[in-house]
């Protein structure tokens, strides 16, 4: 995607958005919409950007990830506003209460608020070839994916505390499903769990895993099935995965914001405008929502811009 660069933008920005994915740059345009001086910072790598397209998005539904931040970045530029190809590499609170931040390549920025908008990280299990199908026929969300995997026969790897919760969702998707109670990694099943599995139709197979085969079909590398360490194969043409949230916070951590962890992950603690606990910091989308999808993130990033325009104003900036 192609940075905008506006060289007569201002040395003192109103709100420096970190992360230009939906959050950030619906935050953006909504700042520069109100004539506030906006830059976002982003590395042009979005979380789902391995995804063929986008979903649940009205209005722009299947639109490719790549697409519908372009168009952002555009609206962004139409209303003035500055979008920079890089990241936040550090950040700090100077006396008068502004804040300044070291971009990628030395180049620096000072703004009276800051937007955090960086997203997070999918920690995926440690099994050989998951990687590789992740975003396509390894996923994790049945509203993201869940409707260009129906009918197909899915195997829910049951490493987290929230497989069966998975496995529950998907199973109004598929009728070929199965659970992988897997020795030595995941919580194990409860015994309500299991009945809850056995209630929907879902077999349960206990073992450990060996990794994700894979074959070529229609000259693509197509998941088949997760091989046992005992050797049996579990044929399946997609797996359904809980990954471990980390919100990519690390960089203004320091700033002595508070973070929380739940089952999921680890992620920013904001109230309903997306205020942090630091005066001055804001954050929205998955950096401070770790299930939130992208017409969430966008609708948290318009609501933190009009609460960082309304602070703005009422100090009579």
């Amino acid at each position: 995607m192609t940075s905008t660069h506006d060289s007569s933008a201002p040395s003192e920005l109103d709100v420096l958005v970190a992360g230009g994915g939906a959050a950030g740059l619906a935050a953006a345009v909504t700042l520069a919409r109100s004539r506030r001086s906006v830059t976002v910072v982003d590395s042009g790598r979005p979380r789902n950007a391995p995804a063929e397209g986008v979903h649940a998005l009205l209005g722009r539904e299947g639109i490719s990830p790549a697409d519908l931040l372009a168009a952002g970045r555009l609206e962004v530029a139409g209303y003035g506003g500055e979008v920079l190809d890089g990241e936040v590499t550090a950040v700090r609170r100077l006396g008068d209460g502004r804040f300044e931040a070291v971009l990628t390549g030395g180049a620096m920025l000072t703004a009276r608020r800051l937007l955090i908008a960086t997203g997070l990280t999918d920690e995926l299990p440690d099994v050989p070839g998951l990687a590789e199908h992740w975003g396509r026929s390894a996923i994790h969300c049945p509203y993201c994916h869940g409707w260009e995997v129906r009918d197909r026969s899915i195997l829910v790897l049951g490493t987290s505390p929230n497989s069966v919760h998975q496995a529950m969702l998907f199973s109004q998707l598929s009728a070929d499903m199965t659970f992988l109670e897997e020795t030595g990694r995941g919580p194990g099943l409860e015994a309500d769990q299991t009945r809850m599995l056995a209630a929907r139709g879902i077999p349960v197979v206990t073992g450990e895993v060996a990794g994700v085969e894979s074959g070529v079909q229609d000259g693509e590398s197509r998941l088949t099935g997760m091989r046992l360490a005992g050797g049996e194969l579990l044929p399946a043409e997609v797996v359904v995965v809980a990954t471990r949230m980390l919100a990519n916070t690390a960089v203004f951590e320091p700033l002595g914001l508070r973070t929380e962890e739940n089952p999921m992950g680890r992620f920013l603690t904001v109230d309903a405008f997306g205020r942090t606990s630091v005066p001055g910091v804001s954050a929205a989308g998955n950096a401070s929502d770790l299930s939130a999808q992208v017409g969430a993130a966008a609708a948290a990033g318009t609501m933190a811009g009009a609460q960082l325009n309304a602070e703005l104003v009422m100090e009579g900036l």
